[in-house]
């Protein structure tokens, strides 16, 4: 299953956004990686520069190879409405990025880790599949005998984002999928007509 595992303060620091949560080394070092990365003059960049950027942002974001992602926009595109949202809502849709949602991971790299070390369940039953895709009603549970487990605990009982289109059930360690979110309810900061605007070329 392949994942990025390269430096992600770098990546931070590329895109100028803390795109993997908290980042001291963004703070510190608010510029582009490189030797000449503070001093460098940076170009005027291309339309098609600007819109391959968005895209490999959001590629990062959710932490998707190029071949994941190319395969999620064509469904995205074969959907009816607007093709832009119809990606972001099927991104938001994965497995990984709904146990980070509901809090039960730090970042979706270690929710995506719990999901293929088989600690969560959909329905009740185990799925080890980070991209399994969510329909509405479907309940993601942390399994019985991974509740005691300390990185997950840890999560669990601190403070917890409220998304309109999630449920969360701290007593039962679950969380309902209600709906595909709206467009204003996913937080992420990409421009996903850039996107669409360079698989449309």
């Amino acid at each position: 299953m392949a994942k990025y595992i390269g430096p992600k303060s770098k990546i931070a620091r590329k895109f100028g956004e803390a795109i993997y949560g908290a980042d001291k080394a963004l703070e510190k070092k608010n510029f582009p990686p490189g030797q000449h990365g503070a001093a460098r003059k940076r170009k005027k960049v291309s339309e098609y520069g600007v819109q391959l950027n968005e895209k490999q942002k959001a590629k990062m974001i959710y932490g998707l190879l190029e071949k994941q992602f190319s395969l999620t926009y064509q469904k995205a595109a074969r959907l009816g409405g607007i093709t832009g949202e119809n990606l972001l809502k099927l991104l938001e849709c994965r497995l990984d990025n709904v146990v980070y949602r509901l809090g039960i991971a730090p970042t979706r790299a270690a929710a995506r880790q719990l999901v293929s070390h088989r600690h969560i369940t959909v329905n009740g039953q185990v799925v080890n599949i980070p991209s399994y895709s969510l329909r509405e009603g479907d309940v993601v549970s942390v399994r019985e005998k991974s509740k005691s487990l300390e990185v997950i605990t840890e999560c669990v009982s601190g403070a917890h984002s409220r998304y309109a289109w999630l449920e969360w059930n701290s007593a039962t360690m679950s969380g309902k999928f209600l709906s595909k979110p709206d467009r204003a309810d996913i937080p992420e900061n990409i421009k996903e007509q850039l996107i669409v605007e360079l698989y449309s070329k």
